[in-house]
């Protein structure tokens, strides 16, 4: 799963709440994607030396060895790879539709 954006994901450093309110925010957005869109959006990838730097994170933060700076960065990279999945998310819900049309 290299190069995935959910390598290394903690759950619980995202809340219950924020994942839902960013669906919903996101919404709009999935209605404007089409077959096309939607495939780029699932071949979305880290680079090899970002996925590096998260998986290291990630490491860390499972070992409780992370600085506050290092957790900052962490958590922003859990959020943008939040933002990713529900993408991807919304993405496979169009071709699915579409490929049962």
């Amino acid at each position: 799963m290299a190069g995935d954006w959910g390598v290394g994901y903690n759950p619980g450093m995202e809340s219950a709440k924020a994942m839902p309110v960013l669906d919903r925010l996101l919404e709009p957005l999935g209605d404007c994607l089409t077959p096309e869109s939607a495939r780029r959006i699932l071949a979305l990838r880290a680079d090899a030396t970002l996925q590096a730097r998260v998986d290291e994170l990630a490491e860390r933060c499972r070992a409780g060895s992370l600085s506050p700076e290092e957790e900052a960065e962490y958590r922003s990279d859990v959020s943008y790879g939040t933002f990713i999945a529900i993408l991807k998310s919304k993405a496979r819900q169009l071709l699915a539709a579409s490929s049962g049309s």
